[in-house]
């Protein structure tokens, strides 16, 4: 591992406090210049990094980059063994996660970037992710037989939103809700999407590999999103300070989605999902021919329901109930009730 990767673990496990040249130098088993042109390489690299004869080294309030050391210092022991890599920049992390599979990625693998060119959502609808304002994630999965969690993938983007609800609100204080099936509000506007995709084995014809693929708006970046979305999206922290770094955001999402993961056929998430649904109780429409279907083509009904598969119970006019599943709904929700 090298001096500037060593030197940026010590100040992400110092935020908050100065670290001195000289320490870090008989810790690491280096010489102060080392120390230094690691410094002098992280600042160049975007990484504010505060320096004081009085109080040494320390990342600054500002620096919040995302990296692979900042993350894996909030990551459980029972997950430390899970690979992490941080890019500046690629189409998509999903894409680049199923790249890094088929050479032979494990089980747990994440992939995180600064900014993504190409983003997609359900239905290949573009997900917009400006660069240093959010956290793009991918993780790989690769469910055994044994395990029974090859039965239970469809699950696995529920989980997902019920991860980053959980980390959410234990980790900044806010009251995410869940949209059916993958979208997270927070104040009536969406701050994360989630994609999940399955590469199944061509011969056995079996589930191989999983992707599930994390967009989180962090912050709004500067001057705002584009136009045509401040009305429906919006960011875990709106123009107020955030005494959570996107570090630390990360890895209690990561968290939570391993434990879920180890827990998946027991459906215990569940209970969360449907208490944080922004769904139940509400007016719908549906339909599986595209948001851009026509009149005729949408169906109404009243949300009741999340089923042990993750799927939408609506109740018609008529009294029917029908199920819906995660693959090609698109669904509308009324305004609630006054």
């Amino acid at each position: 591992m090298s001096v500037k990767t060593e030197v940026l673990k010590l100040l992400e496990a110092n935020r908050g406090r100065g670290i001195s040249g000289q320490e870090m130098a008989d810790r690491l088993g280096v010489t102060r210049a080392a120390v230094w042109k690691a410094v002098k390489s992280l600042r160049s690299a975007g990484y504010v990094v505060e320096a004081g004869n009085s109080r040494g080294y320390q990342l600054g309030r500002d620096s919040d980059l995302l990296s692979a050391e900042g993350i894996g210092l909030g990551i459980q022991p029972q997950y430390r063994s899970s690979e992490i890599y941080v890019r500046k920049c690629v189409d998509s992390t999903n894409q680049e996660v199923k790249r890094l599979a088929l050479e032979g990625g494990s089980q747990g693998l994440v992939v995180l970037a600064e900014q993504q060119t190409a983003g997609r959502g359900r239905r290949g609808r573009s997900f917009v992710s400006p660069p240093g304002t959010g956290i793009y994630m991918s993780v790989l999965f690769r469910p055994s037989p044994e395990s029974g969690q090859s039965g239970d993938v469809v699950l696995m983007t529920t989980a997902a939103s019920v991860a980053v609800c959980r980390a959410i609100r234990r980790m900044c204080g806010a009251e995410p809700e869940i949209k059916w099936v993958n979208d997270v509000y927070l104040r009536g506007k969406k701050i994360c999407g989630i994609l999940t995709e399955a590469v199944s084995d061509v011969e056995s014809g079996r589930i191989d590999t999983v992707v599930v693929g994390i967009g989180i708006n962090y912050r709004e970046p500067e001057g705002g999103f584009p136009e045509e979305l401040r009305g429906t999206v919006g960011a875990v922290y709106a123009g107020e300070s955030s005494p959570v770094t996107r570090n630390e955001l990360a890895a209690a999402v990561l968290n939570e989605l391993f434990a879920l993961y180890d827990t998946l056929t027991e459906r215990t998430f569940l209970e969360d999902y449907r208490s944080w649904s922004m769904v139940l109780g509400r007016e719908v429409r549906f339909t599986s021919s595209g948001a851009g279907a026509d009149a005729a083509e949408w169906e109404c009904g009243r949300a009741v329901d999340i089923d042990d598969r993750g799927g939408l119970v609506v109740e018609k006019s008529d009294g029917s109930r029908q199920v819906l599943s995660t693959g090609e709904i698109t669904l509308r929700v009324s305004p609630k009730e006054a």
